[in-house]
């Protein structure tokens, strides 16, 4: 593999260890990848040789992953993260006293620089992939699934916006004001617009939409069947809010005399089209029952200790079937856009819910990749170093006092020790982040126009 025809764009070489995360779980001493035209052209060891690169990446004492894949988030959200007078809240209560000062004050700008700003903050932490679940929609706020999808683009990260929504005020006996909810026919044509403006479906794609209707407390049980029916149509994929906690159990039963899992089978979602957040209270049963349909899981930790939800049943999850990625959620309640975090956390937890031996570094880092790819519908695409698979990685550097001893097993130390960033980060084969840092000579303005426009949602 040595002639010019066969020269990479990219070679991240000679890493300590290179967790491919592929079918066979490769993990290779001295590895090195090599990515031309945004896709994985050959990965290797010591024993083979590599490519020459027109660039090339030195990963010794590193460990070298695919990027790790955001399933769930809320990037706008940034601009009230940590805002003092909701911090204390759990969900109901946190949603009502927020919904009010985002509703006011989105515009496309406001959008733009947080969805900028966000996916900056998350290729620190190795992120490659991102989804985002955007679902205010003020009128006249213009073209807001469109402003993040820009900001995505120009930033370089791969991106899986959602188009969601809410139909279902206070007055109708849904949480949100009436301003903060749409026509239902509306809705779903700006759905299809955005499906087919900007979803690619071909390898390798770097914006892909789905639907999202937002919660069973904020959306009709018509727009939930609607929206099933629609994303069959159009071939794309489904993602809400599901069983997130006490209150969501509380609010279906009430509204709808059943519990959420079993709402979420009635209106059509119970299929492996879709992915739902948090899934922090499913009992046994609708457990196997989401496994046996393939129903993904974007498991959300932070933002379930912040909100005292609850321990999601992840170990359990897995077992049963469903893929389990990771979710950041929003900048108001996880506040940390940190996908290692993330993954650390959801190690913990898996221990802390299901026993000491129940979960590994390993299953968690399968979890923040496969299983992400897994949620989003890209098996064999994203999250993972394959031959064909996208040119995404995250290089982590393990050195210093945090990771004095690790020698053992690299992947334990990765995720047991820290905190840790990525030190290199790249997408499709170009370069986010180096050496730590955000590549983008834009990044000190965007902070300060974030800045600006976050004083516009916090009252002094």
């Amino acid at each position: 593999m040595s002639n010019e025809s066969e020269r990479a764009d990219l070679l991240v070489h000679d890493a300590d260890l290179l967790a491919t995360v592929d079918d066979q779980r490769r993990e290779i001493r001295g590895g090195w990848v090599a990515i031309k035209n945004g896709l994985v052209h050959s990965v290797g060891g010591t024993d083979d040789r590599a490519p020459s690169a027109n660039r090339r990446v030195d990963a010794s004492g590193c460990l070298v992953t695919p990027g790790l894949v955001n399933t769930h988030h809320h990037l706008y959200q940034n601009l009230t993260r940590a805002y003092g007078p909701m911090t204390s809240a759990p969900l109901f209560g946190w949603l009502q006293s927020l919904y009010p000062l985002w509703t006011d004050a989105l515009d496309e700008e406001a959008v733009n620089v947080a969805a900028w700003v966000g996916l900056a903050e998350l290729a620190l932490s190795g992120c490659t992939t991102s989804s985002d679940h955007h679902y205010i929609h003020p009128p006249g706020a213009g073209d807001l699934l469109g402003a993040e999808i820009a900001a995505a683009v120009d930033f370089g990260m791969r991106f899986h916006p959602t188009y969601g929504s809410m139909s279902l005020s206070v007055k109708d006996g849904g949480l949100p004001p009436d301003n903060a909810v749409r026509d239902e026919d509306d809705i779903l044509a700006e759905s299809e617009r955005h499906v087919d403006r900007h979803h690619d479906r071909s390898h390798g794609a770097m914006v892909r939409v789905a639907l999202a209707p937002c919660s069973p407390f904020s959306v009709s049980r018509n727009l939930m069947v609607r929206s099933a029916e629609l994303a069959e149509q159009l071939d794309v994929r489904l993602h809400t809010h599901l069983a997130e906690n006490a209150e969501d159990d509380e609010f279906a039963l009430a509204s709808f005399g059943m519990r959420p899992v079993d709402y979420y089978e009635d209106v059509g979602w119970m299929s492996s089209r879709s992915w739902g957040a948090h899934v922090v209270r499913p009992d046994p049963d609708e457990v196997r029952r989401l496994g046996a349909a393939g129903v993904g899981i974007a498991h959300c930790p932070s933002s379930n200790m912040i909100l005292s939800s609850g321990i999601a049943p992840v170990v359990d999850l897995r077992h049963a079937g469903c893929p389990v990625g990771i979710g950041c959620d929003g900048s108001s309640s996880a506040d940390s856009s940190s996908l290692w975090q993330e993954a650390r956390l959801s190690l913990l937890a898996g221990k802390l819910k299901s026993g000491a031996d129940a979960i590994t570094a390993r299953d968690s880092l399968e979890i923040a990749t496969r299983g992400g790819a897994g949620c989003l519908g890209r098996e064999g695409e994203i999250g993972e170093l394959s031959v064909g698979a996208v040119g995404d990685v995250a290089v982590w550097r393990l050195d210093g006092p945090i990771f004095a001893g690790v020698l053992d097993d690299l992947i334990e130390g990765w995720l047991r020790c820290g905190p840790t960033s990525a030190t290199h980060t790249v997408v499709a084969g170009r370069v986010l982040v180096e050496e730590g840092r955000i590549v983008s000579p834009k990044l000190d303005e965007m902070l300060q126009t974030h800045k600006r426009i976050a004083r516009r949602f916090q009252p002094a």
